[in-house]
């Protein structure tokens, strides 16, 4: 099986079920020097007149460095079958595990960005955007109090979607 790069416009994709409850792989970095992490956060759409990817990463998450050191980031979605790989992904840190060595997954390059040869859907963003969340800016106190009291607020990221890639089958 290889990937098959695809135009936007033939994308089919349910953002509620594949981000919200699906999971995706949220990466950066590099092929020899990465970290991943799972998320159900996050949202598509057009955003400065490109095809826009935004996700949030908490400072306290290891992969929140790579994120700011580096232009490209991916979301990779998967299969159910690998629930078990996106579970432990979200629940260990790369500071004390090799994720890829863990879960049995493949790390390859695509483009610009890190995936992973498992996953059946993977978008390849450029970072065009941060800003870090603070309480100050939540128009509603209960979601931040819901979110935020015990955990330190993400930053956003907006990325241009500078590639869409799909699992074929020859």
């Amino acid at each position: 099986m290889l990937f098959q790069k695809k135009e936007i416009s033939t994308l089919s994709f349910n953002p509620f079920k594949e981000i919200g409850s699906d999971w995706y792989l949220l990466t950066a970095g590099t092929l020899e020097n990465y970290n991943t992490m799972t998320a159900s956060w996050g949202f598509m759409g057009f955003m400065w007149g490109t095809p826009s990817f935004s996700c949030g990463v908490r400072t306290n998450r290891h992969t929140f460095s790579f994120m700011e050191e580096n232009e490209y980031f991916t979301a990779s979605f998967f299969d159910e079958s690998y629930r078990s790989a996106l579970q432990f992904c979200g629940t260990r840190s790369g500071r004390d595990y090799d994720k890829a060595k863990e879960t049995g997954l493949t790390p390859i390059q695509l483009d610009e960005g890190v995936s992973f040869e498992e996953a059946k859907k993977v978008i390849v963003c450029r970072k065009q955007f941060a800003s870090m969340m603070d309480e100050s800016s939540f128009t509603s106190p209960e979601t931040y109090q819901k979110w935020y009291s015990k955990d330190p607020c993400h930053k956003q990221y907006i990325g241009e979607i500078v590639a869409i890639y799909e699992k074929t089958v020859f």
